[in-house]
């Protein structure tokens, strides 16, 4: 089934756009591509009663990296605060953000809870059911130095997608950020629970589990919550 955006998404107000792991500062940041997404909800084509930004707005604090291209982006996010509830996750490379998201006029938080028809909606990273990160600092930086050299060097994109579902640890590690994230969203009584960080875009109903993917990758993916309805969608 086709989800990329069409004309009847327009005349839908949803209750939460998601999206993740931007990471400004990168070389493969599709910035050009989110302002775009970005314009859209700014005009109001797409309607939307909350933006979310689930973690990695940035990809360090080094702001020397960002672009005008990047800069264009956090304008972007700036102008639809003024009319739209916009709420920044903390993510692993977003670190103490704070100052940042006053002069962006966003709220930057840990969780958020979101409410949308019946459903209650924790969003949350998930970079903390990494273990991996957590027990092997040094492969983490060497797998994500070799993971950014082949999405520079592929720019369809295909050679990084097929290198994370051919790997057995990332495959691992992914599931295990899914299961503890839905049981430690169960535990606090949430129906769904909204993650990023593995810049692996999921869609599982039975278990209550979606992830919104990433900006980094083409296609650009984010999550859609409609009246407790959560969809999977892709951007162009």
């Amino acid at each position: 089934m086709d989800n990329s955006v069409t004309p009847s998404d327009e005349t839908v107000v949803s209750d939460a756009i998601i999206v993740s792991d931007i990471h400004l500062g990168s070389d493969v940041c599709q910035a050009k591509k989110l302002t775009d997404f970005l314009l859209q909800i700014e005009t109001h084509k797409i309607k939307t009663k909350e933006m979310i930004i689930n973690g990695d707005l940035f990809d360090s604090w080094d702001f020397r990296k960002l672009k005008k291209t990047h800069w264009k982006v956090l304008s972007h996010i700036r102008k639809i605060s003024k009319h739209t509830h916009v709420v920044w996750i903390n993510g692993n490379h977003d670190g103490p953000a704070e100052i940042v998201s006053h002069l962006i006029g966003v709220d930057f938080l840990e969780e958020y809870k979101l409410i949308s028809g019946q459903k209650n909606v924790l969003i949350l990273h998930g970079d903390k059911f990494d273990d991996f990160i957590a027990d092997y600092p040094m492969l983490t930086k060497i797998a994500d130095n070799i993971y950014r050299a082949i999405q520079k060097l592929d720019k369809s994109f295909y050679l990084a997608r097929l290198a994370k579902k051919s790997s057995k640890t990332f495959m691992r590690n992914a599931e295990t950020i899914e299961k503890k994230s839905i049981a430690y969203a169960k535990k606090l009584n949430f129906n769904a629970v909204c993650c990023g960080h593995v810049h692996l875009a999921a869609k599982n109903d039975e278990v209550g589990y979606y992830n919104s993917g990433c900006w980094v990758e083409v296609p650009c993916s984010y999550l859609e919550v409609t009246n407790g309805e959560i969809n999977l969608k892709y951007f162009p």
